[in-house]
């Protein structure tokens, strides 16, 4: 995955999207990114409450060497802002998570949420409009019966391509806490939502009634040592989720052995060296992004420093441990001090399992090739790369004296990070948002 020797990769840059300028508004961030089932769509959120769903290009699917081109396809507001007069409370606009349900016909669904509502969204297409109708003139409005003399059989006539992109259903009202992830079950029926204390189950057909499936509220709240971070069902078992939390531990839950699972069917937790234990320990421990592979044997997890894969048949350890930014260790306390130590990045799979891949700072992302025990260091730049060439590697050093496409730790900038990440689930292509930028790379074939 490195590539050649003169520290070149395989993976070019095809398109950046948004705005390349200094100046950006804070609603235009982007906070999700997700592709769709077939990869042929990819959906954008952003904190001001719109999605953005860009199409695959159909002409491109046939050529290997552009087949990462994607046009916008929908634009809509998804939330808006709103105000809990009980609690005093503004809620934001924000989008915190996108998920994809299954296609069934031509129409697409997704969900999407912010801190406190989920909503459902059909993305149709229009591309005919009815025309002849017996009561209505074409202006829409309508006539009088008595002056019918005809009957007409109302046509379908072609019409400009349109997108509509409507509200099915709202789910509203079930958490007091902010909801940090959702997840479509494999039975395409039923979905999780997850927020600091609970996890709850829902039908999708129905909004007025959810199943709370974990709560580890205290009775006392100062008796609360941790609290939930993310969660996801299994990609084929419908009874199997697991959620993380914010002292490093992931528990598989089996909904089949209780109706409120607060008892973990399994832990998955790695014992704390003592020698590394510092001030910093439980915050760089936390869980902040967990994901099953596509075969559904393994489970990655991301911490702050580290990418973890676990095999589910053993709690004990994981099987493979890469270090994402081992080299920040030593600046921990002025990360604490800036709260970038609080940032939360996510992971992904490749479509086979073979790579993992997360983001880093100074828009680096990080590649890792389970197969070879490669790994590389990629930077998401319109500067430093046009459509087509090949990314170079970069390396990050500790020391003064630097090597070619090495940059020293202090010259980093925190405030470029890559915390959203998506892998096509059948090409070599992923999708990676940094402040208002997408940006989309494609694998060279060999």
């Amino acid at each position: 995955m490195d590539g050649d020797g003169d520290g070149q990769s395989r993976w070019c840059l095809s398109q950046v999207k948004g705005a390349v300028d200094d100046d950006v508004a804070e609603a235009d961030i982007i906070s999700a990114v997700e592709f769709n089932h077939s990869g042929e769509l990819l959906a954008t959120g952003d904190r001001g409450g719109r999605i953005v769903i860009f199409q695959q290009e159909q002409e491109s699917k046939s050529l290997p060497q552009c087949r990462a081109e994607y046009n916008v396809y929908s634009t809509f507001q998804s939330h808006e802002p709103e105000f809990d007069y009980l609690k005093s409370l503004e809620i934001e606009e924000k989008i915190n998570k996108i998920r994809w349900l299954p296609q069934k016909n031509a129409a697409h669904f997704l969900l999407s949420t912010n801190d406190k509502t989920i909503k459902l969204w059909k993305i149709s297409e229009r591309d005919k409009r009815p025309e002849g109708y017996n009561l209505k003139e074409e202006d829409g409005r309508y006539r009088h019966p008595s002056s019918l003399t005809t009957l007409r059989v109302p046509v379908f006539q072609p019409m400009d391509l349109m997108v509509e992109a409507s509200p099915r259903r709202v789910y509203a009202n079930a958490h007091t806490y902010h909801i940090n992830s959702i997840s479509v079950n494999s039975d395409n029926e039923t979905y999780l939502s997850a927020d600091d204390l609970r996890i709850n189950l829902w039908h999708l057909d129905f909004t007025d009634r959810s199943f709370n499936i974990v709560d580890i509220k205290p009775a006392n709240m100062e008796e609360l040592t941790e609290v939930i971070t993310a969660s996801e069902f299994h990609p084929l078992q419908c009874n199997t989720f697991v959620y993380g939390s914010s002292k490093g531990s992931v528990r598989l839950c089996d909904m089949r052995a209780s109706a409120l699972c607060d008892q973990h069917s399994k832990l998955f937790e790695e014992p704390e060296d003592p020698s590394t234990r510092s001030f910093f320990s439980e915050i760089i421990s936390s869980i902040s992004d967990v994901k099953f592979s596509h075969s559904g044997r393994y489970m990655m997890t991301r911490d702050y420093l580290t990418l973890k894969i676990w095999d589910l048949h053993m709690e004990s350890r994981p099987v493979e441990t890469y270090q994402v930014h081992g080299y920040l260790r030593s600046k921990l306390c002025s990360l604490y001090e800036n709260d970038c130590i609080f940032d939360k990045f996510e992971c992904c799979w490749r479509g086979d399992d073979s790579e993992v891949m997360t983001g880093s700072y100074n828009n680096f992302f990080r590649m890792f090739n389970r197969d070879a025990q490669r790994d590389a260091t990629l930077e998401a730049s319109w500067e430093n790369g046009s459509p087509g060439c090949p990314l170079k590697t970069w390396r990050v050093s500790a020391g003064s004296r630097r090597k070619r496409n090495e940059i020293g730790v202090d010259c980093l900038d925190f405030s470029r990070k890559i915390l959203y990440t998506s892998w096509h689930p059948q090409d070599n292509i992923v999708a990676l948002a940094t402040v208002n930028n997408l940006y989309i790379f494609q694998e060279k074939p060999n």
